[in-house]
């Protein structure tokens, strides 16, 4: 029963992507445990972008492997996130997140990848939503135009049914 709530846990996701690119690398499921894959996805990115953590949880890890930075998040869903290959980060093991917080600053590059509880990787690309923006008339004029509302984040069932009113 826990098992199956798990899925419906995850299977109900919406994340924000963790910075705003397109994905450079994609997820490929890898045929065994130690066959080849590629277990998250990556992004090319500015040195210094902000990355945001997707979802709340616990840090787990937040260290050096191998000359690389990452953090490790146990999110309240059960799925564990991992944010490789950044520059900085403010984080420590411990540290309770929100989604939205800012994980640290990319390198070139940022990984990003989800695990289960069984640790077995899980594809971030189905989970992520999409960040719209509400469209607003502007002055005519020429007077100073309002900010506009934050962008909406937009799931997979949600975008199924069509554009926000």
């Amino acid at each position: 029963m826990i098992a199956g709530l798990l899925v419906a846990a995850v299977l109900a996701a919406c994340y924000p992507p963790p910075v705003d690119a397109q994905v450079s690398i994609p997820f490929v499921m890898p045929a065994c445990t130690y066959c080849t894959g590629h277990r998250g996805v990556e992004y090319l990115l500015a040195v210094g972008t902000p990355v945001r953590i997707v979802a709340p949880g616990v840090v787990t890890f937040s260290g050096m492997v191998a000359g690389t930075r990452y953090v490790a998040v146990l999110q309240t869903d059960g799925l564990r996130a991992t944010y490789g290959m950044l520059q900085s980060t403010p984080l420590t093991r411990g540290d309770v997140v929100s989604s939205g917080l800012i994980a640290g600053h990319s390198g070139v590059r940022l990984y990003f990848g989800l695990r289960d509880s069984a640790d077995n990787p899980v594809d971030p690309t189905s989970l992520f939503g999409v960040l719209v923006g509400r469209p607003r008339l502007l002055p005519s004029d020429g007077g100073a135009a309002r900010r506009p509302p934050p962008p909406r984040l937009m799931c997979a069932a949600s975008v199924s049914g069509g554009l926000p009113a």
